[in-house]
């Protein structure tokens, strides 16, 4: 294994886990990082049972993991559950790994708009006094919210691994590039779109965009 191979970033597997099984096996990396959008029919560690003992299996949710109940318990209630690297920094194989979960919605916050709330709290204080117990929708858990993502700007990390793109794609946004500047991170790499490519943006920043059912490595070279 070379050292821009220790951790492999797959992109939007939509129940198709065989090319991350693959590359696995044939480069035997110390982490893998999945990037969102996994439609999982069963629990997630059902699809990685080949690779489960060989690997460190680190996640990111994207917006289709939140659009069932089955879906969203498949990954969250899954035994990959506490690998979860949503809004905190994790140390994997050397390197120190952002996650942001999520999608900006326009009902939520949709950069560079400003927020229509400024966190969940914010939301859900300002919902019906009839609704007993009101609790977040799966639409709104699925949201990148104001107050949580401006938190992360106290952090430090070497990689941000996000759902959404920052403004290198044509249909990112130039908030997520200017977060990853802040937390000094030199890397960011994000699923979503569906596309293959690496470029450079301000701060000297690299950003590579996995495609669905995609691998890279840390040089954001397609393996797979």
């Amino acid at each position: 294994m070379t050292q821009h191979k220790r951790i492999l970033f797959a992109g939007d597997p939509h129940g198709n886990f065989r090319p991350l099984v693959t590359a696995v096996l044939k480069y035997k990396p110390e982490a893998v990082v999945l990037l969102g959008d996994y439609d999982l029919e069963f629990p997630l560690e059902s699809y990685l049972k080949e690779i489960e003992n060989l690997t460190e299996v680190w996640w990111i949710a994207g917006n289709h993991d939140f659009e069932t109940p089955v879906k969203y318990h498949n990954l969250f209630n899954s035994a990959f559950s506490h690998r979860d690297l949503h809004l905190k920094v994790t140390e994997i194989a050397g390197l120190k790994i952002v996650g942001l979960s999520g999608v900006f919605l326009g009902r939520v916050w949709y950069p560079p708009q400003q927020p229509k709330w400024l966190g969940k709290q914010h939301y859900l204080l300002n919902q019906s006094a009839n609704i007993p117990h009101f609790e977040l929708s799966l639409k709104y858990k699925s949201a990148i919210w104001h107050d949580e993502f401006e938190a992360l700007k106290d952090l430090k990390a070497d990689i941000l691994v996000s759902h959404e793109a920052p403004g290198s794609h044509r249909h990112g946004f130039r908030a997520i590039g200017e977060l990853a500047a802040v937390m000094g991170v030199k890397h960011i790499f994000h699923g979503h779109l569906h596309e293959n490519y690496s470029c450079v943006i301000k701060n000297n920043i690299k950003v590579c965009g996995v495609a669905d059912t995609a691998v890279t490595d840390l040089l954001g070279n397609k393996l797979s």
